[in-house]
């Protein structure tokens, strides 16, 4: 009987990051939790390059590597450290190494990975009802801005034209009940 290994959902969810409009975990990351070395994840992944196309998995940038690497511990290169850029795993990509390392480690953690994803997506899903309603309320506050905009104007003009108009010098006649005291 193989041995149930679990780890914290909450650290596997601050190992996937936001990357070219996908969900991915980096092969370091990946590699620490299937308990492989990186290298052995990269060289598994290079023998049935096959399986992942471009939606699966990709190699960051320069750029791209350089705004995440302050999220990473990482020595200097010639003293163990990193000498190619990492390779990036989307969900889909995930659910394929299970099947190139093959290893009852491999599946339980990959299990656990998938249902996390799983999991973000249909919050993902459950609040886009209430970020379109906080759309929908910024539309008609933004339109109520702009109308009283328009009654302030309104108003600016009507200001200027009573403080520009000159007094007609002949009095004006009184109408209704008149009386002697006026």
């Amino acid at each position: 009987m193989t041995e149930i290994i679990t780890i914290d959902d909450e650290l596997i969810t601050h190992k996937i990051y936001f990357i070219r409009g996908h969900k991915v975990m980096p092969d370091s990351d990946l590699a620490e939790l299937y308990q492989v070395e990186t290298r052995v994840l990269n060289q598994a992944v290079n023998r049935n390059q096959e399986r992942f196309p471009s939606d699966f998995s990709f190699t960051l940038t320069t750029e791209e590597w350089s705004s995440l690497i302050s999220q990473f511990v990482i020595s200097k290169t010639g003293r163990g450290g990193r000498r190619k850029l990492p390779v990036v795993f989307t969900e889909f990509g995930i659910l394929m190494i299970s099947s190139v390392l093959n290893s009852p480690i491999a599946i339980q953690v990959n299990i656990q990975i998938v249902r996390i994803f799983a999991r973000i997506r249909h919050m993902i899903a459950d609040h886009a009802e209430i970020r379109l309603e906080i759309e929908k309320i910024k539309k008609e506050v933004s339109n109520q801005g702009k109308n009283m905009e328009v009654v302030f104007q309104y108003l600016d003009e009507l200001s200027n034209k009573i403080d520009h108009a000159k007094p007609d010098p002949t009095p004006r006649k009184r109408i209704g009940y008149k009386s002697d005291d006026w």
